[in-house]
């Protein structure tokens, strides 16, 4: 599998633009993105909000299956469905999502994502169907 590491410019959206979530690898069925984690992405307990672990699943998911290396554009899907699960907490560092396109046909594909750690620990797994849309 190629991989190619991938700008942001690629798949800008304001969003993550907003909480620092930054594309570092995009491939066809496969991308990744990290966050650093600072004080606007923490909860009330000291540690990661669980909605920017969500948000991260989401976005890596979605652009594991959009991204085609054969043409200028990614694709354009809507979320369906998502799970999450939250694994073990972190309140610091830099954090990682690997999404993989798992199947899919014309219109809907599922994607799963794992994130962890720079030490590897799991923090939160998570499951997804998007819709392509035009």
């Amino acid at each position: 599998m190629d991989r190619h590491p991938t700008p942001d410019s690629l798949a800008p959206n304001g969003f993550r633009q907003t909480i620092d979530l930054r594309t570092t690898e995009l491939n066809a069925g496969h991308a990744v993105m990290e966050l650093t984690i600072d004080p606007r992405h923490i909860n009330s307990q000291g540690s990661i909000h669980g909605g920017v672990l969500a948000t991260m699943i989401d976005n890596t998911g979605g652009l594991a299956g959009c991204y085609c290396p054969t043409s200028k554009n990614t694709r354009k899907a809507v979320t369906l469905s998502l799970t999450t699960s939250f694994l073990a907490p972190v309140s610091s560092g830099t954090i990682r999502a690997v999404g993989r396109k798992r199947s899919g046909g014309r219109r809907i594909f599922v994607a799963t994502v794992e994130i962890t750690d720079a030490q590897g620990t799991l923090l939160a797994i998570g499951e997804a169907t998007y819709r392509y849309f035009d």
